[in-house]
This record gives structure tokens, sequence and C-alpha cells, in this order.
């Protein structure tokens, strides 16, 4: 009895999930179209090491470049008002 409990309840949840597999398959390129559009080339990057900044990677939105808050504002839309030294960001007291 129990054989066939368990024997139904994965019966049930391979019907169940065989539509959800299926919905995420896009159907408008067939596998090794050409006309299929080609992702963007992205360059990675470069490291940082003890002597240099390494650099992000093509694609990346860098918030921060070490100059400039112009990336960063308060929760009301307003910029940031923290200050900027030597390449890092530091918060004044009661500006969030």
């Amino acid at each position: 009895m129990k054989k066939w409990v368990l024997l139904i309840r994965i019966g049930l949840l391979l019907a169940a999930t065989s539509p959800v597999c299926y919905a995420q398959v896009d159907t408008k390129w067939k596998i090794h179209d050409l006309n299929r559009p080609v992702p963007p080339v992205i360059d990675p990057g470069t490291p940082s090491t003890q002597d240099s900044p390494g650099r992000p990677p093509s694609d990346a939105v860098v918030l921060f470049d070490g100059k400039d808050l112009s990336k960063w504002a308060h929760k009301d839309g307003s910029a940031a008002k923290w200050k900027v030294e030597n390449g890092y960001m530091e918060t004044v007291p009661k500006t969030g």
C-alpha cells in the first residue's frame, strides 16, 4: 500500500514539473541557429596588485572611482553629502 502511495506521489510530481521545464525554453531560436543573436564580448578587466589598481570588467557599473560621488544619492534623491579624500569616501555624521 505504501509503495502505491509513493508511486502516485512521484507520478504527480513528475507531471507537475514537466510543464514548468518547457515553459522556460525559448522556442524562437533553434539550437545552432545562425540567426540567433550573439551576446556581447566582455573584457574581464585586470586584477589589482600592490603597485597598481586593477580595471573593472567592461560591462561593470562603477559606483565609486575614488574621485567623486556622482553615482551616489540619499534616499530622498539628493546628492550624497559624504566626504571624499585620498581615493576613499567617508560618511559625515548625521548624513546617512
